[in-house]
């Protein structure tokens, strides 16, 4: 259970007040790291019902939750998000034209209070919701794009590469070699082509919620947009992939890490429905799978790092393992070793001469296109194979 800040019922029904609610009892939420949350019972809620959510958010700062308000408004009517609810004036009623304001301030630290949306979140997903999820995704980058200047509504992006500094002191050799491996291929990407604008950047499966009943898997909510930042467009679908199509075992199972590749071609599917990937995300993806997955070690290293240095402890700190990221990186970074390491050669089906040798199946095809495609066919070898 993630509760930091603790408050009491009387600073509860203070705070519901403020945005016109009626407090009757607020039940810790044991999901995510790094925000404290509650379900909020209303007055008019019968036993065992709930109709909002209290956020305290421990790190961003109100300003940037004010943003967070505006994007989600955004979004409202074309996806299923909660958007705050606005605080109510105390002294006048809200004139016409002014600009609302969403969030209270406690102690530095911004409030929200937003409606609780039907559904559950998934233990498993299967290849229909990666490929709702990836149509989802995709409108939230098509419809996004109407706030402009972008980088006004998004959050700065985290520093990671301060965080990666910090901690290869203490990793393995072959650890922190995973981890520079993956920091350089990332670097030498065609990194100003790739398209970029307001992105979610932590679309976990338990950041949605799902009608699962029946059989059915209908998505019905998108939540915590506490991350949205100006970035890549295929960063935010590598860290969604990473979630929807990775099987994650319990402890009780050895934690164990099984990506499905079948899930992602599910998601790409439904993301290019809405907004296909030029050839440049594509060959970009590989790579920013891996990285994707180290930025996510380092956050949870981060979280680490952070309980220790402050004092954090008890039963209500949930701490996901670092581990189980690093192991998914060195899974996407040993197929972009692979992909590197392989060629497509066009070769003519008649006597087996080459025609032409390619570093991926897309250009080999090309090629094979626009000759007479019945004569030629294309293999794949590794370097050593073709020597």
């Amino acid at each position: 259970m993630s509760v930091y800040t603790q408050l009491t019922d009387d600073q509860f029904a203070a705070f519901c007040q403020s945005f016109g609610v009626s407090f009757a009892r607020a039940i810790p939420i044991t999901q995510g790291i790094k925000n404290s949350n509650w379900f909020i019972q209303t007055t008019d809620d019968v036993d065992g019902t709930y109709s909002y959510v209290f956020t305290l958010f421990e790190e961003r700062p109100p300003a940037d939750i004010e943003k967070m308000a505006v994007i989600l408004n955004q979004l409202n009517g074309k996806l299923p998000v909660a958007a705050p609810l606005a605080v109510i004036k105390s002294n006048s009623a809200q004139a016409d034209g002014e600009d609302k304001r969403y969030v209270i301030h406690y102690e530095n630290k911004a409030i929200t209070l937003v409606p609780c949306l039907a559904g559950s979140h998934p233990e498993q997903t299967t290849q229909a919701m990666c490929h709702d999820i990836g149509a989802a995704l995709a409108m939230l980058h098509e419809t996004l794009q109407a706030l402009q200047p972008s980088e006004q509504y998004g959050v700065p992006l985290y520093p990671w590469s301060e965080v990666r500094d910090r901690e290869m002191q203490f990793m393995p050799g072959d650890e922190a070699k995973l981890m520079s491996d993956i920091w350089r291929a990332y670097s030498e990407l065609p990194l100003a082509t790739l398209p970029k604008g307001l992105c979610h950047l932590d679309m976990f499966a338990d950041n949605t919620l799902w009608n699962l009943q029946k059989g059915e898997a209908r998505l019905t909510g998108l939540l915590d947009f506490t991350e949205v930042s100006v970035e890549h467009y295929v960063m935010d679908i590598a860290i969604t992939i990473n979630d929807f199509c990775t099987t994650w075992g319990v402890a009780e199972q050895g934690e164990s890490v099984n990506f499905d590749r079948s899930k992602m071609a599910a998601f790409l599917q439904g993301y290019e429905s809405t907004r296909p990937l030029n050839n440049d995300e594509k060959r970009a993806l590989p790579v920013m799978l891996a990285k994707a997955a180290v930025i996510f070690w380092l956050l949870r290293l981060n979280v680490i790092h952070y309980n220790r240095t402050e004092g954090r402890t008890g039963d209500n700190i949930m701490v996901k393992n670092p581990d189980l990221m690093k192991r998914l990186a060195a899974y996407h970074w040993a197929h972009v070793e692979k992909s590197q390491n392989t060629v497509f050669v066009l070769l003519c089906k008649t006597d087996n001469q080459i025609v032409g040798v390619f570093s991926s199946i897309t250009q080999a095809e090309q090629a094979q296109e626009k000759l007479n495609s019945s004569e030629f066919a294309i293999k794949e070898y590794t370097l050593d194979q073709l020597s």
